[in-house]
């Protein structure tokens, strides 16, 4: 699988709120926590629902938390 261009700030994050373990954020958006650490680490890109889930549970933004490369110009 090639890894996705998205990057985001789950790590950073969650370590702002409390040290939350990757097991407490994935049981409080409803996904397993092998599918939180893939987010994390850019192997695997959420749905749009799981995006904006994870963003409520930081009160912040979907931008806050997940970031799209502008192309370059040619």
């Amino acid at each position: 699988m090639k890894p996705t261009r998205i990057t985001n700030q789950i790590r950073a994050l969650r370590f702002t709120a409390g040290e939350m373990t990757q097991a407490e954020l994935a049981d409080r958006i409803g996904v397993t926590r092998q599918t939180v650490i893939a987010i994390e680490q850019g192997r695997y890109s959420p749905s749009l629902e799981v995006a904006f889930r994870i963003a409520q549970v930081f009160e912040v933004n979907v931008d806050d938390v997940f970031q799209y490369p502008a192309d370059e110009p040619s």
